[in-house]
Order: structure tokens, then sequence, then C-alpha cells
């Protein structure tokens, strides 16, 4: 069913997420069901600590090949914050500025600037999808069934046939054929080939042993998942053929695994801790993980390759999605807290930011063991599924610091679908309500042999369901 690793915060010992991450596998992999996901994986990270790691599916359904947090995945999107990472790299080198024109910095460059007001194009719009280039290059490549990705000479070759959609620096327009200039940049400014200056620069550095600028084609439908598409009308998902990005690789090409992008995540918490260089200077992350970009109508807000987001605490999310043909990916990180989150689906059509959501939200339920509940009675007997149908799904009985909680399932917002119990006596809870008051009451029942069979609340019957 799945695979998963459970540790507590060295650093925070008086919180002990044990049960927060055994109901985030319960949610989960209800979700891989009843949303119909070949595979989904995710970790979750605090600073230099792997807090939790799970797989849920299977990577490639035609096999029965089982996902793990291992398996590789493509990233697509995310492949844009190695480019900006790259590129901060080399400003740092003095190599380029960021106000830098492009026209200075990439001869081949004739893309047809319609508004002679203009600003110019330069790295920071680039950077910050401020640039007013089209989304893409002249070529339909996320179209089926091949997805034909052009290369670097073709992107380069049909440039004088497309133009700009807005004056530079006007509104945000996000653009895959504007980090894919980028990737260019850094070719022509470091002397090397895209694909080396990553791996030398930040893969290997980093030990990020299956991180590729490319998919690795050789372990396709074994350690790399099959990617599937969107839910058709008769709710099945189709396999999606195998692509490489070739020219747009910068902004869509990579490859990797939950495992690494949770090093990578780690990674930049070491930064901002620090006044030391590594790969870059801290004081260079942190001002790419500053707003350089707000859109006029302040709902957009980017940084130097980083999606921005505030967040409920007053910090922000930073990080970024990805979706290619038959994938879905996100990393996302609070520089505050020093959480990080990522998750991987192989299949389109799908919302992986609100499994982040979802397990951040879940975390933040739990209190400080000074606040625990006194345990005087066995919990452990009331865990399990139970029947809401034909209402609704169903509910996950599970142990919450010294109560119960009950969870419905599916929930695209678990954490407001947990509702806590407190024992009264034999097999009698009542409700807690968010005013610490108690409700309603709810009743295990047991059978002949003991075992719990079904609860009654409101009067009504819930089976136990045996899974």
């Amino acid at each position: 069913m799945f695979f998963s690793l459970i540790t507590v915060f060295s650093q925070d010992q008086e919180k002990d997420y044990t049960e927060a991450f055994k109901l985030i596998e319960v949610w989960l992999d209800a979700q891989k069901d009843f949303e119909q996901l070949p595979g989904i994986t995710a970790i979750a990270i605090r600073d230099q600590e792997v807090l939790w790691k799970g797989a849920f599916g299977l990577a490639n359904k035609e096999d029965s090949v089982k996902a793990e947090p291992s398996t590789i995945f493509s990233i697509c999107s995310i492949s844009k914050l190695f480019t900006s990472v790259a590129i901060m790299k080399l400003y740092e080198e003095g190599k380029l500025r960021l106000d830098d024109d492009i026209h200075d910095l990439l001869p081949e460059y004739n893309l047809k600037q319609k508004y002679p007001e203009s600003m110019p194009v330069t790295v920071r719009s680039l950077m910050t999808h401020s640039s007013g280039l089209p989304r893409e290059s002249n070529f339909p490549y996320w179209t089926p069934p091949d997805f034909l990705f052009p290369s670097r000479e073709e992107i380069n070759g049909d440039l004088s046939k497309q133009e700009t959609l807005y004056p530079a620096s006007t509104y945000f327009q996000y653009s895959n054929l504007g980090l894919t200039l980028l990737g260019e940049i850094i070719e022509e400014k470091s002397g090397m080939s895209y694909d080396n200056y990553i791996q030398q620069n930040i893969i290997e550095p980093l030990g990020l042993e299956n991180t590729r600028t490319e998919l690795p084609e050789d372990l396709y439908g074994n350690k790399l998942a099959y990617g599937y598409s969107a839910v058709n009308r008769k709710l099945n998902r189709e396999k999606v053929t195998f692509f490489q990005a070739n020219g747009v690789k910068p902004a869509a090409g990579f490859s990797s695994n939950v495992i690494d992008l949770g090093k990578f995540a780690s990674w930049q918490f070491r930064l901002l801790d620090t006044t030391t260089t590594e790969i870059l200077k801290s004081s260079t992350l942190k001002y790419m993980q500053n707003v350089h970009w707000t859109d006029p109508d302040w709902k957009t807000t980017w940084g130097l390759g980083f999606s921005i987001i505030k967040s409920e605490d007053g910090g922000k999310w930073v990080g970024h999605g990805g979706s290619c043909p038959g994938y879905r990916t996100i990393l996302q990180l609070n520089p505050k807290t020093k959480l990080a989150f990522s998750v991987m689906i192989n299949a389109s059509g799908t919302d992986p930011g609100k499994y982040v959501k979802g397990m951040n939200a879940i975390m933040g339920k739990v209190k400080t063991a000074s606040r625990k509940d006194t345990v005087t009675h066995n919990l452990e007997d009331y865990t399990g599924y139970y029947s809401e149908q034909p209402w609704s799904s169903e509910v996950y009985a599970s142990t919450w610091e010294g109560k119960l909680v009950l969870l419905d399932l599916p929930s695209d917002t678990p954490a407001n679908s947990m509702t806590f119990f407190k024992h009264i006596k034999d097999d009698t809870f009542r409700r807690i309500r968010d005013d610490e008051e108690l409700g309603e009451t709810l009743v295990f029942e047991r059978d002949d042999d003991g075992q719990i069979i079904r609860f009654k609340r409101h009067d009504n019957y819930s089976v136990k369901l045996n899974r």
C-alpha cells in the first residue's frame, strides 16, 4: 500500500509528529484511490532532517511496479529553479548583470519587440516572468501524442517569427521561452554546455544522485515512473508518450525524486542560516527569495526564479510547481519555519499543491507535549476505517494526543475535516468543540468477541470496514 519513514523533530522535542504522519499516510493513500492517481510520493523536511517520506500506488500500472520515495518523475518547471541558481552563480562571478539587455547576451536573439516604448528585456525580467515574451517558443510541443520538443537551434531559428505580448516590465506572463533563453545565456557566459554546467556546479556538489537535466529513458517504467493523462469521461487515465524537453530543458526538462528535492531544500535552509558560500552566497539566495515582481492586480508575486506566496504566519512560501505530460510535481519551502515539502504525482489534471497545504495543516494541529491529555484508556481498539455511505465516502478513526480523531475521506482540506473526541468511559466519547466544551456523544459497539464493529453518532450508525 505505502512506504513511510517517521521520525520526530530533534530540534523541537516538545512536539511529536508520529500521529500526524500516520494521519497524513491515511489521507494520501485515500486521495490516491478516490482521485484515481496512479502513484504519489511525498516528503517532509525540517531544515537538515527528513521528518517523513512516503509513497502510495504505482509507478507503472501496466507492470504493477510500486511507487517508492526513490521513484523518479519529470519535475518539469521545477527545472527553472536550477536554471535560476546557475544564472545567479554567473552573476556572483561577474559574468553577467541582472539588468543586462538580452541583445547584449545572446547575439542570435531577434524576437520582434512589438512595443517601441518598451523597457529592455533583461535577465531580471526573464527570471520574474515580466519580460513580455510569449509563453512558448514557436512550436506545438505540448500537443499529444508525440510532444515534439524543439532543439535549441530550432527555437532560435523561429525567434524572428515571434513577437512580444506586452512591453517589458508591465505584466506577469509566465514564459517557458524566457527560461529557455536563460539556459542559452548560461552556455554563452560559462563557455560550457548547459547540462555540464548544471551537473558540475549544482547537482554534483549537492549530491543529487537521482537528478538529471533530462528523463533517463533506460529507467523508464521502473525507477522512472510512467506518466498518465488527466481522467477522461470513462474515468480512466491513459499512459502518456515518453518525451524529452530537448531545447526547452532549462525550463522544463529535468527529472528527480522527492529525496533529492528534499536535499535541494535542505541546502537552501543551510545557506539561509549562514554567511559561508555553498554554490551561492547566503545573501544571493535571500535576494532570490525576495519579491522582485508584483503584478498590477497584486495577486502574483515572484522572486528571481522562485514563486513567492505570503503565508498565514506572516512569512512566505517559496518554490515552484511542475506540470509536464503525465506528471505534476511541487517543491515548497517556508524559510521562517524551516519546513519544506515535495510531492510528485505521475498523472496530469491534479494539484500537488493541495497535498503540501494538507500535510502542513495536519502537522500544524500538533500541540506541545505539555498540553497532551493524559491517556487512561486504550484508544487503538477504535482505529480504522468506517463507512459513511451513502451520504459520503468513509471516515478514519485514529489516535491524537490522548484523544480520538475522525478524518473524513476524501478531503482536499484534511485539517478542516478532523473532528476530535474525548474519552468519557468504556466505549463512549464526546466531541470536543472549538471552544473546548463537549458536544455530541460518539459510542462504539463491539461484537461477541469484543471487536469494534461500528459507532453510533447522532443516533445513526457507521460500520467498521475490513481494510
